[in-house]
């Protein structure tokens, strides 16, 4: 059996919403808008073409949906959020808003909309000196240049027959000196889009952005309109780059990572840093399992010191090859005696040190050492064609192929049978001389003549390969000195 009570309760609580219902009702009734009047309210409804409104009376405002899209077409409203809108006619059961003053609205309305700072929509008719005359609902109005765009306007042109929102600045006699001013407004919408994207938005996020400038130390990005960063040259890359219009070019859609945001005293109060680069991984995290000491590789000389030329190997990666390295045949002063920024060498991996991010390169091993296996290519005894590379006065260093040079020293000339034709050649000249001493190890070979005089023939079994070979020299040698005797 129910409690009376409990029915009395019920009823009371009915009736409370019911009269707290009527107020509301009865409160809205009460509210009267005029044309011109400026509506912050809340969506109610999103149809296909139409936006319903509470307005806070009792006729629901509807806008027309198109009115509504942003920059990309892209709707970014939904049920529930407030908008600021105004009226622009209205009837017992409908009212029309806009955004702005249209031609929905009255001529008289401008003067309200003046001291209201309510937005009107003109239409650019021409260009005139200093600026654009513009239609507003029916009059002529003047926008200074400055005023109609938050960026330097480089064409009048381009504005003409555009339709846009204005803010009256001025409205004198009459309507016969109207003055707009488009800057206004988009610098308020950009605020509100610039408070809305860093309310989303945090440092390490990845997001869009279109390159605007390049300078020589990096890049402008905008994010939104009116909030840009910069990307410095050393983050705009892996790869080592000199200028930054090596990879980018202004008006390119890019990706970026926020790395910072920070006040400053720019006239946003912000400066953002951003980073190209770390939007995709590291190649030196990859590079222990992909790349081995010993292995051949091709790259770009991108970079000379004096102490040698960095190479890139792979995008981000670079290697050192130090000037002792760059070849067997020469002895090098200078890296650019040898190699060139831009220039595709192959090198050999001699050590890769993944904590210190260095890798060592040489371009010789890559070449070939040509004093591996001279003791079994010039035996000792044999005789072989040289040209005199220069002349010392100890004496001739002689060239036997690329990067192979043997010394003739001035005693084994003073005992040639022909002195003379050694001492009279030139830099260059070919020469027949006989393989007396080698030592690979040291990267040594001693030659004499051919030619010898007959008492020192012996001279040409005193040499040897190596330390292993001494026993049978030695043999040789009293065996050469027994036959003297």
């Amino acid at each position: 059996m129910t409690d009376p009570m409990d029915d009395n309760e019920v009823d009371n609580t009915d009736e409370m919403s019911f009269a707290e219902l009527f107020e509301s009702y009865d409160s809205k009734s009460s509210r009267e808008l005029t044309q011109g009047d400026m509506v912050d309210g809340e969506i109610i409804s999103i149809g296909s073409t139409r936006v319903y409104v509470d307005t806070g009376t009792k006729s629901d405002g509807v806008v027309e949906k198109i009115e509504l899209l942003d920059e990309n077409g892209d709707f970014p409203y939904k049920t529930g959020d407030k908008i600021k809108l105004y009226v622009v006619s209205l009837s017992e059961s409908e009212i029309i808003l806009s955004k702005a003053l249209s031609g929905a609205g009255k001529a008289t309305m401008l003067v309200d909309a003046s001291r209201n700072r309510t937005p009107v929509e003109g239409k650019v008719i021409g260009v005139i000196k200093g600026g654009f005359s513009v239609d507003i609902l029916g009059k002529r109005a003047f926008c200074p240049v400055s005023q109609m765009d938050v960026k330097y306007v480089e064409n009048q042109e381009d504005y003409v027959g555009q339709t846009h929102h204005f803010l009256i600045t001025r409205y004198e006699e009459g309507g016969r000196n109207i003055v707009i001013s488009r800057r206004d407004l988009l610098n308020e919408a950009i605020e509100e889009a610039r408070k809305g994207f860093f309310e989303r938005v945090k440092e390490g996020d990845t997001v869009p952005g279109i390159v605007t400038k390049l300078m020589s130390y990096g890049a402008f990005i905008e994010l939104i309109p009116g909030v840009e960063g910069m990307a410095h040259i050393s983050e705009l890359s892996w790869s080592h780059i000199e200028k930054p219009e090596e990879i980018l070019q202004p008006g390119d859609a890019v990706t970026v990572k926020l790395l910072k945001i920070e006040s400053s005293k720019k006239s946003d109060g912000l400066k953002i840093s951003l980073s190209l680069k770390q939007t995709s991984a590291n190649p030196w995290d990859s590079m222990g399992s992909t790349f081995n000491t010993g292995d051949q590789v091709s790259g770009r000389v991108v970079r000379l010191t004096s102490f040698g030329a960095f190479v890139e190997i792979v995008p981000g990666v670079d290697g050192l090859v130090h000037i002792s390295e760059m070849s067997h045949t020469r002895r090098v002063l200078k890296p650019d005696d040898e190699v060139q920024v831009g220039d595709r060498i192959q090198a050999v991996i001699k050590s890769i040190d993944m904590d210190s991010r260095r890798i060592s390169l040489s371009i010789k091993d890559a070449l070939g050492d040509p004093w591996t296996g001279v003791s079994a290519k010039y035996e000792i005894g044999s005789i072989v064609e040289g040209h005199l590379e220069k002349r010392e006065k100890f004496g001739l260093f002689i060239t036997l192929e690329p990067g192979v040079t043997g010394l003739m020293p001035s005693s084994h000339i003073s005992n040639a049978t022909k002195p003379s034709d050694f001492e009279t050649l030139k830099p260059g000249d070919s020469v027949q001389v006989m393989i007396q001493a080698v030592d690979e190890e040291s990267r040594r070979l001693t030659l004499t003549s051919p030619d010898q005089k007959d008492t020192d023939n012996w001279k040409k079994f005193a040499g040897s390969k190596d330390s292993s070979t001494m026993g049978t020299m030695e043999r040789l040698l009293r065996e050469a000195m027994k036959n003297k005797k």
